[in-house]
């Protein structure tokens, strides 16, 4: 009986030992506890990617960048979540399968799939091939002059090319803004502005007007929508008037809370834009612009259009190039942890955070030429809107190579985009037409 007892002591020290030895260490229950497979050699890419790429990052990287919002991890990098914490708000039905996707990719794919290219005029196929990219943003020269069949096939075989369903993404505001409508070979008029719209039939002709657009885009091939535009601006003088719904701030949300419900039910993604809110700046495609207004205004105002765009479930906001400096005077909002953390936190956004693009010539005076790709994911972005397709893929890869950005970052912000895309919720087929 004595034997018995000490056997039965063994056995269940055993067992306690083999949990203890697989149990997941403290601090590695998110992404970066997955496994990175071996990263691909020079010598599997064709003759005809390399022509693409021509050379990746090798060997050690500069010993150190110029300007703080890089260099300083402490106050330059966003705090992030737990898996399960991110599992819990939108795309939670996604998270299960791109869990699964994460373990599987190399380190160089997790680093593509964070980038939101502008589709190149040359060799866009390959660079599909290549780098297997997040996605392909799409403007008026990949639309003006063709039929509707050439640009099903172009952007079908974009997606046939991609191991992941791309992100194929315009923007299709409507009035001064339309990448496809322009053609009338694809759609009989240009569509309308949203004031225009909302003046001729009121809300009820915003919801047609949006089924119409994702109607459109989505025969072609199309699956995000960057709009609608959620700035507040009742001054015509203002840039950003024409392209806004030219109402106060509660109209304004009215207006894109009807237009984020129809595009839900529509099975597109849309984007709310331009995050904390516009206001009267100028434009940042031309240089730097500080906006000096208090944080009154944002959160009594700006912030309204964009609360009840989350309300409503959108999966996407664009981030704005301005420098808020009521929130942080040193860097433009789109690489700025505290605006991102006012997003998340504040306002209780869980989607995906995407920055406005990265080559406008506000980011450059910025950064003073130095590549803003490391920062701009650090701050927490998860997709990136990319002009530059090398020099920005060989830069974020060699900042996660040299730890300026973590493989835990990089893997948080690859998660979302992976539950984004296997959630069922958004259209994602590959076949269209």
């Amino acid at each position: 009986m004595r034997i018995k007892n000490i056997a039965v002591f063994l056995a269940t020290v055993l067992l306690l030992l083999g949990v203890a030895c697989t149990a997941v260490p403290a601090g590695e229950t998110g992404p970066s506890s997955a496994s990175t497979a071996p990263a691909k050699s020079e010598t599997d890419v064709s003759s005809e990617e390399s022509a693409v790429v021509e050379s990746r990052p090798e060997g050690n990287p500069s010993s150190e960048t110029p300007f703080e919002a890089f260099s300083d991890s402490s106050s330059g990098q966003a705090m992030l979540p737990s898996a399960p914490e991110m599992a819990q708000g939108l795309f939670s039905q996604g998270y299960p399968q791109a869990q699964v996707e994460l373990e599987k990719m190399t380190l160089e794919e997790k680093v593509a799939q964070v980038f939101l290219f502008r589709c190149p005029s040359e060799g866009a196929l390959s660079t599909v091939q290549t780098y297997q990219p997040g996605g392909f943003m799409l403007f008026a020269k990949d639309f003006d002059g063709k039929t509707a069949d050439q640009v099903r096939m172009e952007l079908e075989s974009y997606q046939n090319a991609s191991k992941i369903p791309l992100f194929l993404a315009v923007d299709e505001e409507g009035g001064t803004v339309v990448r496809v409508s322009r053609n009338p070979n694809l759609a009989p008029n240009r569509f309308e502005s949203p004031q225009q719209v909302f003046e001729q039939g009121g809300m009820q002709a915003i919801v047609e007007d949006t089924v119409q657009k994702t109607q459109l885009l989505q025969s072609l091939g199309v699956n995000v929508n960057l709009a609608p535009v959620a700035d507040v601006s009742i001054n015509p003088g203002d840039f950003m008037y024409a392209r806004t719904f030219g109402q106060d701030a509660p109209g304004t949300a009215e207006y894109v809370k009807t237009s984020v419900k129809t595009y839900n039910q529509q099975r597109m993604a849309c984007a709310l834009k331009h995050f904390p809110g516009y206001g009267n700046n100028v434009d940042t495609h031309t240089g730097m612009a500080q906006d000096h207004r208090p944080l009154e205004t944002f959160t009594d105002s700006d912030f309204l259009p964009f609360e009840a765009g989350i309300a409503e479930g959108v999966p996407m906001i664009l981030v704005s190039h301005n420098i808020v400096t009521c929130m942080d005077p040193d860097r433009p909002a789109s690489l700025s942890p505290e605006v991102h953390r006012i997003l998340r936190e504040d306002l209780g956004f869980t989607g995906l955070i995407l920055t406005d693009d990265l080559a406008m010539e506000a980011i450059p005076d910025y950064t003073g030429g130095e590549n803003p790709c490391a920062a701009a994911l650090n701050a927490g972005n998860d997709l990136l809107l990319s002009s530059n397709v090398q020099e920005d893929y060989n830069a974020l890869l060699e900042a996660v190579q040299n730890g300026t950005v973590t493989e835990e970052r990089l893997n948080e912000a690859v998660l979302r985009i992976l539950a984004m895309k296997y959630c069922t919720q958004y259209q994602w087929e590959r076949v269209v037409g």
